[in-house]
């Protein structure tokens, strides 16, 4: 049974057991997962019950169905007939369920290869061509010359373990440069681990909700009170 970490790639260091084994380090307890086959299960829309097939192992652990039903959950009306933007985007579920639930596309961003055709199987699988879209590419450098749309979107970001610890300031700086680009109304959801430090996250308002060891935090890009505004004063 895999552990429910999300839907990210290596290992954390706050793992306590695992039925597949455990290794000591210096440091911490290193998780040792055998691989094995599962199957992921699209929750809701014109594509419940649709499953996706894929091999879980240390590299790539698919977010728990749980934490993804919360997520859609706390969009909610967010989703029709918005871009879904899956970055890191591992097995390519979130996008997937973004578009069954009506988004109006979806976009996926993933550096490994091998994850990018699985992907793009998917999407030819439930013909998905002209609402979908897979890019092989590294997010950062991605997201700096991304162009947004001129309407609201959804910014999905589940990164490897290694992003959250060894390139902790470039992640920071990933999310400063989405909630700057994207336009005001856009949801910006970051999936982590319990122990992630979310008050650095940049920004202010951000809804943290906790599942066991799996952290979301979103926030949503509200447009400032325009201070051009004439101000009225009251009659007297």
């Amino acid at each position: 049974m895999p552990s429910k970490i999300g839907e990210r790639r290596g290992v954390s260091p706050t793992c306590k057991r695992h039925t597949s084994g455990l290794r000591l380090d210096a440091r911490h307890i290193v998780v040792i997962m055998q691989p094995s086959r599962v199957e992921i299960r699209i929750v809701a829309g014109t594509l419940r019950g649709r499953k996706i097939a894929t091999v879980v192992h240390d590299e790539l652990r698919p977010t728990p169905q749980r934490v993804r039903e919360s997520l859609f959950s706390i969009l909610g009306n967010a989703i029709p007939g918005r871009p879904f933007f899956d970055l890191f985007a591992g097995t390519g579920v979130h996008g997937l369920e973004s578009i069954s639930r009506g988004g109006a596309e979806a976009v996926f961003v993933e550096a490994d290869a091998k994850l990018v055709t699985a992907i793009d199987t998917q999407i030819k699988r439930f013909d998905l061509q002209r609402v979908a879209t897979v890019y092989r590419a590294d997010v950062y450098r991605w997201a700096e010359r991304w162009i947004p749309p001129t309407v609201p979107v959804n910014l999905f970001l589940s990164p490897p373990f290694i992003d959250l610890t060894e390139r902790y300031d470039a992640f920071l700086a990933l999310v400063s440069t989405l909630a700057e680009k994207a336009p005001f109304e856009s949801c910006l959801c970051v999936q982590a681990e319990d122990g992630f430090p979310t008050e650095q996250l940049p920004g202010e308002n951000w809804d943290v909700r906790k599942y066991g060891r799996n952290v979301l935090a979103i926030w949503v890009k509200e447009e400032p009170a325009n201070a051009d505004e004439p101000k009225t004063t009251p009659e007297s």
